[in-house]
């Protein structure tokens, strides 16, 4: 069980009056490496992050869900068989997304009044969204116990002496995971992949996760020694705007092109042979996820070798094909990445995250980290105007 944090304990108590019964928290991610190529079933490197969506909460009788947030003023109210978006709140799309995909799996559950706090910036690419729903799958398991399987529900599990649930096995973990993605693609309508959701379950402290996408594996190899710092560039980016599935179809365009199920399938030379059947677009955005696949089962063997001078160059190349190909990247993001560079503690720097905005993640050695960041907030407010200060991240376990 999570720990309590005060504010989301005092946020429940302020509004309804009587203390929360259950609380859960669910950490955000950065993806250190492999932009754009899970949906593509490619590999990613990715870390969870000590910024957290937690929430608190207790059962009602009368079968309404009343939520309360701290970004927001006004309470979202529905009865707990409704799945009806608010266009006055889209924010809770995401639970009432992860509430939809528990009904059709076979979930009973009732009312409940459920307070949200976060430490996530919103619209920093650190996913928010996927640990709000990671978050609302584990407390209706907190408050209605259920055993989730690939096919729908198996007996609830048993609180132990301490009033706790038992930790999730492997295939429960990856069946929520994937439930949250659900919720995403069909509620929320974001075609994304798995990344954000597999990441907020299965981070491990001190823990690079290296995530096959197309096998859905999940190993782990150790991360210390270096500072993961976060320069949020200011501009927020709307996933749901279009820019994310416009992506994803460039790059399933591509691969039926070239005649491949995804594009991890696909190798440079195939796609150089191909590339005048290719529309422009398709190309660049196939150039990238095919570049970036390699860029990532490179730059783990780096990590390996505990050579993290040459993880930070694959990091910069990796930046430089999401700006120049994938074409997800804006001003601010790429000032923030030419700003690290020329930090001599600065061993790597790029966008993490969907792009059109958010933020860039940033390897740092660590006792250079407090003046990269004064350094970086100070350039950056006289570069553009607008105060920016950066996050140092701790690698965290994951929710599950």
């Amino acid at each position: 069980m999570a720990i309590l944090s005060p504010e989301v304990q005092t946020l429940f108590k302020r509004h309804f009056g009587v203390s929360a019964a259950r609380f859960v928290r669910a950490p955000g991610r950065l993806e250190l490496l492999g932009n754009h190529t899970d949906y593509n079933e490619g590999l990613v490197l990715s870390l969870a992050v000590d910024r957290y969506i937690e929430i608190a909460a207790s059962p009602r009788t009368d079968g309404k869900i009343e939520l309360i947030s701290s970004a927001f003023t006004e309470p979202e109210i529905f009865w707990s068989n409704e799945s009806k978006r608010n266009t006055a709140a889209p924010w809770a799309d995401y639970v009432k997304g992860v509430l939809d995909q528990l009904r059709k799996r076979g979930v009973n559950f009732s009312g409940f009044n459920a307070a949200i706090h976060g430490t996530i910036p919103m619209g920093a690419g650190m996913s928010s969204s996927a640990a709000l729903e990671v978050a609302t799958a584990l407390i209706v398991r907190e408050l209605f116990p259920f055993t989730l399987t690939e096919t729908g529900v198996a007996p609830p599990p048993k609180r132990d002496k301490q009033d706790k649930l038992p930790a999730f096995a492997k295939a429960e973990k990856l069946a929520f995971a994937k439930l949250c993605r659900a919720a995403e693609n069909q509620f929320v309508g974001v075609q994304s992949g798995l990344l954000d959701q597999i990441s907020s379950l299965y981070g491990k402290a001190w823990h690079v996760m290296e995530i096959d996408f197309r096998s859905l594996s999940v190993e782990l190899a150790p991360m210390a020694g270096v500072a993961i710092v976060v320069c949020n560039s200011g501009v927020k980016h709307s996933l749901v705007a279009g820019h994310y599935n416009e992506l994803r179809e460039q790059c399933e365009a591509a691969a039926k092109t070239l005649g491949v199920k995804t594009l991890r399938s696909a190798d440079a030379k195939m796609l150089a042979a191909n590339k005048a059947k290719l529309a422009p677009r398709a190309y660049e955005c196939a150039h990238h996820v095919i570049s970036e696949i390699q860029r990532v089962i490179r730059g783990a063997q780096a990590l390996r070798a505990d050579d993290l001078q040459q993880f930070g160059q694959y990091m910069f190349q990796s930046h430089e094909s999401s700006r120049d190909f994938l074409k997800n990247s804006v001003p601010e993001l790429d000032l923030l990445v030419e700003l690290a560079r020329a930090h001599p503690g600065c061993l790597g720097a790029r966008l993490t995250g969907g792009g059109f905005g958010g933020a860039t993640i940033n390897l740092v050695a660590h006792h250079q980290a407090e003046d990269f960041m004064a350094a970086m907030a100070s350039q950056y407010e006289q570069r553009t105007g607008h105060k920016m200060q950066p996050l140092l991240c701790q690698i965290v376990d994951g929710a599950g």
